[in-house]
């Protein structure tokens, strides 16, 4: 089976594509290869499928972070191993390669659920660990709590449109090259809502929304990490014809912390110690995000030499129970300003090592003259 392309590359755009450009290039490639247009044409059939099915992604924007991050593996299951489609009316093809002739395509008429909106929450590092309970302000278009949406000022309504009878459509003859045609398009005088609104609300100025801003609370499971995102239901923007709200989706930044860093599940840190404690071995207390655990050392730790503690990192977000490790790595501090008489107990101290004293040395320099000769 002939591995996928990527989908940006189906549409010929980049990763940094608008919305509008994805529907312009999705567009110009179901115009040229839709079935309708193709008829037994294997190849452009083939093509026109392609095209859906990136388009189908592309343009929702959950699955599309989802696709950023996962590549195709990130769409197992959700419904785009075969020809899923995305509708696409053959009338509104036509339409718009020959100036509405067909029709312009079909209108919704129907409920439609409102746009979903996206919030970017910084966090700090502890906060994004074990989570935190956050109030947001978030500014949205909303219902006007004067018309109730009606758009209509108190006591009026919405009239039926005089120039539609309502159905928010009007046709006319046109002339093309097919020869006279009718066009069904959107009433000019309604904008093809089918009513028309004589005395407009004064709060919303007939538009039926307002903006508005609203606090929601919101709790941030332990675990969430930069670019995860929280889905509310039903905290977008208002649908259309009563349709349902859109979704807010809160995206997290976590801030850099001072001590520990993080990949994952797993905390890590860089702890300096003492050419004594590395030699000798000694008892330490290692940082955490827990607090401080007292830790024994080994007697002759080395650089860059690593402790790990079990269940000691940040919380699995999918799993509350389970967590990572945490990875101290030691770092040798070398004694810097000393004083002469310092400096002479080193010496001393040096004189009586021998090569059994380093190892790591020894091998180096074995392998050297092995090789060199030297």
């Amino acid at each position: 089976m002939a591995e996928k392309r990527d989908y940006y590359e189906v549409l010929g755009v980049g990763k940094s594509a608008s919305d509008e450009d994805l529907k312009k290039a999705y567009r110009k490639l179901a115009k040229q290869y839709h079935p309708d247009l193709n008829p037994n044409d294997k190849a452009a059939e083939a093509k026109f499928k392609e095209a859906n099915e990136a388009y189908a992604v592309l343009s929702d924007s959950e699955k599309r972070r989802q696709y950023d991050q996962f590549g195709h593996a990130g769409m197992d299951g959700q419904g785009f191993s075969g020809f899923s489609g995305v509708d696409i009316d053959l009338g509104d093809l036509f339409g718009s390669i020959f100036g509405g002739a067909f029709g312009g395509g079909r209108r919704r008429t129907g409920p439609e659920k409102g746009d979903n909106l996206k919030y970017g929450l910084a966090l700090d590092f502890m906060e994004a660990a074990f989570g935190v309970d956050k109030t947001i302000t978030i500014s949205k278009e909303d219902i006007c709590d004067t018309c109730k949406g009606s758009g209509a000022a108190t006591g009026s309504s919405p009239e039926t449109c005089p120039s539609c009878k309502g159905s928010g459509r009007v046709q006319q003859q046109s002339q093309t090259l097919f020869g006279i045609t009718m066009v069904t398009r959107d009433c000019p005088a309604c904008g093809g809502t089918g009513s028309v609104i004589r005395n407009p609300c004064a709060s919303c100025g007939g538009r039926g929304r307002r903006a508005k801003k609203k606090d929601i609370k919101i709790h941030v499971p332990a675990g969430v990490d930069t670019g995860d995102m929280l889905p509310i239901k039903g905290e977008g923007e208002p649908g259309l014809r009563g349709g349902p709200y859109g979704d807010l989706y809160v995206q997290f930044k976590v801030k850099p912390h001072p001590v520990f860093d993080r990949k994952g599940v797993n905390t890590y840190c860089d702890m300096p110690i003492t050419y004594m404690q590395a030699a000798l071995g000694a008892e330490i207390d290692i940082p955490t995000i827990d607090g401080k655990i007292k830790t024994r050392i080994k007697e002759g730790t080395q650089p860059f030499d690593t402790y790990t503690l079990r269940g000691k990192g940040i919380p699995n977000k999918n799993r509350p129970t389970s967590r990572g490790d945490h990875i101290c790595r030691f770092i040798l501090e070398v004694p810097t300003n000393m004083t002469e008489e310092q400096k002479t107990l080193l010496k001393r101290f040096e004189d009586t090592l021998s090569d059994r004293n380093y190892l790591k040395r020894n091998n180096f320099f074995q392998k050297v003259k092995e090789i060199f000769g030297i």
